[in-house]
């Protein structure tokens, strides 16, 4: 069986999903520095990837060519570690909660607004914040992996 790039997506989605179960199931701090093993195994996805082209017979030593196969591991997992985190999100409402919480406290503290925009922004906050996740998440998956796709491309391409 031959692993595409996109098959090579898949696994790696998988694996970072699997890290994301264990730091959350280990009840980990959310800023533990294991959640940085997600975006070193993301990298190291994309990297397998464009390592394996180079070592193929199609490589053709073009930077593009090279990039090409980089991006369609990178965009699966994207589109993969969006899914998740919607599914995720939505599974656990209390994370909007406590953020809700956390941001009310905020604006308490602020003196500047009544009590009535502090709830109205409150709810407007609670009721966007998955999809605030979400949007984060696309926009610094894809540009994580176009920047490692883009570095390990313009080294294996430069590399004889």
């Amino acid at each position: 069986m031959t692993l595409t790039p996109a098959i090579k997506g898949i696994i790696t989605a998988a694996l970072m999903i699997a890290i994301v179960f264990i730091t959350f199931y280990a009840n980990m701090p959310a800023d533990s520095p294991f959640q940085y093993l997600v975006y070193a195994l993301y990298a190291v996805g994309i990297v397998w990837t464009i390592v394996a082209y180079r070592q193929s017979a199609n490589f053709t030593g073009k930077f593009g060519d090279t990039f090409s196969q980089g991006f369609r591991c990178f965009i699966v997992v994207t589109l993969l570690m969006v899914v998740f985190t919607f599914i995720f999100n939505k599974m656990h409402p209390e994370f909007g909660a406590e953020s809700a919480r956390s941001y009310k406290e905020q604006l308490t503290k602020d003196k500047s607004q009544l009590p009535a925009d502090i709830e109205a922004n409150v709810a407007r906050y609670k009721k966007g914040y998955t999809m605030a996740l979400v949007y984060g998440s696309i926009f610094g998956y894809l540009i994580i992996g176009a920047g490692v796709t883009a570095a390990v491309s313009a080294l294996i391409t430069r590399r004889k």
